[in-house]
């Protein structure tokens, strides 16, 4: 009998591989280097590999799966407990055999090149609104040692700019180079910011998916776009309810002595989906007051609690919703006001 499950451990240089038969006896114990391990794979007769969902994962599963075999990527948090005892390669390969096998196990899917390729512009995106928020803090931080004080937000900023101009002699010259600097890079990263939104939105409408799920309430081309990349296959979560807890938006449960009570949200899993479905509930609740069906439920909602927890129960609903979607097909349609 030859080998039918590997454990693949992945690093930067040498990867561990633990084989093993049908009846569970170790056939493959041994470190590969990365020139090694599609050699060694088509050397293999069709099997189950399973890998942790992390760097290079996606990469190296395609690579795999096109040799034959099937591959299975799991979260590293649901591998950890396998693990028997320290933390080495050949231990952590182990463990990944195992919890391959087991009927309990959650699995990751295997995106394609062109959905990471769109998650690396959300990325990327992501990462320069971060530094134009940090140039801007500091633009107004400094413009505040001069006695020059600017508002919060956009308009805030470009009141920034201006009463920085508008102050050019009255400020030293080592300030006014510093101060220019950080408004010539704001111009650059906004420019760039707005070239990667109009590829992701050129994405968006080349994906049937990401236009499907723009038609939810709360969701536009960039949420749309991100979800329809990041989770290429819906109907490995079981329920909306388990979507929405792999993107921690469902309260966490705590029980003791029979009593059980629960908290707030989890906040695990895809922080960066988390977050725009919350800013796009968020959008929502300002308009739910006015007479449309699809905001009744949230308007109700306000009427009873704080309008950040209502955002959030909003963005738990709106992540089923578009669980449904994905899942289903067809688009979302309104609701009829009762």
């Amino acid at each position: 009998m030859g080998v039918t499950t590997i454990g693949l451990d992945l690093a930067k240089n040498v990867f561990q591989v633990h084989g093993i038969d049908g009846d569970g006896k170790v056939l493959v114990r041994r470190q590969l280097r990365r020139s090694e391990v599609l050699k060694f794979f088509q050397g293999l007769p069709a099997c189950l590999v399973g890998m942790e969902a992390c760097g290079t994962a996606h990469h190296w599963a395609r690579e795999i799966a096109a040799l034959g075999h099937t591959v299975k990527l799991m979260p590293p948090a649901y591998v950890k407990p396998y693990v028997k005892r320290g933390k080495t390669d050949a231990a952590d390969a182990e463990a990944i055999c195992e919890a391959v096998t087991r009927p309990t196990m959650r699995f990751v899917a295997v995106k394609t090149i062109d959905q990471q390729a769109a998650l690396m512009l959300h990325k990327t995106r992501d990462l320069l609104v971060r530094q134009r928020t940090m140039l801007i803090n500091a633009l107004r931080g400094h413009l505040a040692e001069f006695g020059i004080i600017a508002a919060k937000g956009p308009s805030g900023t470009k009141a920034a700019i201006e009463a920085l101009h508008e102050a050019q002699d009255r400020l030293p010259e080592l300030a006014r180079r510093a101060l220019h600097g950080l408004v010539d890079q704001l111009r650059l990263l906004g420019e760039e910011i707005d070239r990667l939104e109009a590829r992701i939105l050129e994405w968006h409408r080349a994906s049937d998916v990401s236009r499907r799920l723009a038609t939810i309430p709360g969701i536009g081309p960039i949420t749309a776009s991100a979800i329809a990349a990041a989770v290429p296959d819906g109907s490995l979560f079981r329920s909306g309810r388990q979507f929405a807890a792999w993107l921690g938006l469902t309260p966490k449960a705590h029980s003791s002595g029979g009593k059980g009570r629960q908290v707030g949200i989890s906040k695990q899993g895809d922080g960066y989906l988390r977050r725009l479905l919350v800013v796009g509930a968020t959008a929502v609740m300002r308009l739910a007051r006015q007479d449309n069906a699809a905001r009744c439920w949230a308007a109700k909602l306000l009427e009873r609690k704080p309008a950040k927890l209502a955002a959030v129960a909003l963005a738990n609903k709106t992540a089923r919703i578009a669980w449904a979607v994905l899942t289903r097909g067809g688009t979302y349609t309104v609701p009829a006001a009762a």
